[in-house]
């Protein structure tokens, strides 16, 4: 799985005005799985350290008459994260943090977007959603930016990505364990491809 970054962002995705008149209904957005991940930071005896996890599902709906009655639901795979060390992993998925036996999955559901710049989701977003951890549901916000995906043509809103940024308190959702080594705060990077249903 490839992870969309930072520079892949500014030079390779065009930003693209969704408010297309072409377009006069929601469309549904399927998720491209093996291109899409969640990406985490956590810091360990106060060293940022990254992490990740697949995306298992998601629902993308865009309204592109009326971006703020688009939608996202993500669901993501809590046993198949990685650290990068063996025992970090191995201590993120333990019963104290996300107790991946038990919870298998993490869902962030959308219920509101606050569009911002000239009111493209290419100019960034906030979106408020219901996040599930452990069993245990917040809501959070998260920022947002969507863009057509690198390779596609101007204008082809067929294949898009999405990008989720965001932090969160993890003992807020009951996974607060080995607290003296990883500390509280957990920086979320989501980033899903999707295609046109």
């Amino acid at each position: 799985m490839t992870q969309l970054t930072r520079r892949a962002f500014s030079t390779a995705l065009a930003m693209i005005p969704l408010a297309h008149a072409a377009h006069a209904v929601a469309v549904p957005y399927a998720l491209q799985a093996r291109r899409s991940t969640v990406g985490f930071i956590y810091r360990l005896s106060g060293q940022a350290s990254k992490g990740s996890m697949p995306v298992k599902r998601a629902s993308v709906v865009i309204d592109f008459d009326a971006l703020q009655r688009s939608s996202i639901d993500v669901e993501v795979d809590v046993r198949g994260a990685r650290t990068g060390l063996i025992f970090a992993t191995e201590a993120l998925k333990a019963a104290s943090v996300l107790d991946a036996k038990a919870h298998p999955t993490i869902r962030f559901r959308s219920t509101a977007i606050r569009l911002n710049g000239k009111g493209r989701l290419s100019d960034g977003a906030e979106i408020d959603g219901l996040l599930t951890i452990k069993g245990i549901t917040k809501t959070v916000i998260l920022r947002a930016a969507l863009f057509r995906q690198a390779g596609t043509q101007a204008g082809d809103l067929s294949q898009l990505s999405f990008q989720l940024k965001g932090r969160i308190s993890r003992a807020a959702f009951g996974a607060a364990g080995f607290a003296d080594l990883v500390a509280d705060e957990i920086d979320l990077d989501i980033v899903a491809r999707v295609r046109r249903a």
